[in-house]
């Protein structure tokens, strides 16, 4: 009984694999392509599996995803490996230390940058901040004050146009000339 069992259990089991082979094999050979925006997918031969990613235009010459956030130490930046090593060797000269010869010398530099990183952080009257806020002040100022001296101009302009017609329109000096009488004969006191 128990060996009819156990060949009706393998048959059970071996059923499902069967129904699946349909007897064509699928080949391993794999091409992986990456289209960019409305290019066209590259043909797939015969025989092979064919698989197409689209990504938008915007990505085609930008470093790949994978790449771009690694965690590796060759894709470290070098000013993190400078800024790295100068932790690691700070003594010596410029480095404000007592070991190592010229250690002193750095001192004043160390000094420098701490109070410039005290006075960004500091809660202190910033005079660039009073600058900037002057200057937007000054700068909204300007745009009601220009409107209001374009104005101004554009009434003295055409009181000057005014004047100059008036001018144009009036009589010359000249013109009533040939209606005045004429002066008398002078004689000098040399000719006498």
């Amino acid at each position: 009984m128990k060996p009819l069992l156990a060949i009706a259990a393998l048959a059970f089991v071996a059923t499902p694999a069967i129904a699946q082979d349909d007897g064509s094999e699928l080949p391993d050979d794999v091409q992986t392509a990456i289209v960019y925006g409305d290019d066209a997918a590259p043909d797939c031969p015969d025989g092979m599996i064919c698989v197409v990613a689209r990504l938008p235009e915007n990505d085609r010459y930008r470093i790949p995803e994978t790449l771009r956030f690694s965690t590796d130490p060759e894709n470290t930046a070098w000013s993190k490996r400078v800024e790295s090593l100068e932790l690691i060797g700070n003594f010596g000269a410029l480095s404000c230390s007592t070991a190592g010869a010229g250690g002193f010398t750095g001192c004043t530099q160390d000094l420098i940058r701490r109070a410039y990183g005290e006075k960004k952080t500091s809660e202190a009257v910033r005079f660039s901040d009073l600058i900037a806020a002057a200057r937007e002040e000054r700068l909204a100022e300007i745009d009601e004050n220009a409107a209001d001296e374009q104005a101004r101009v554009e009434q003295i302009e055409r009181e000057y146009l005014e004047r100059l017609e008036k001018e144009r329109a009036s009589e010359l000096p000249d013109e009533g000339a040939d209606d005045l009488p004429q002066p008398a004969d002078q004689t000098g006191p040399d000719e006498g």
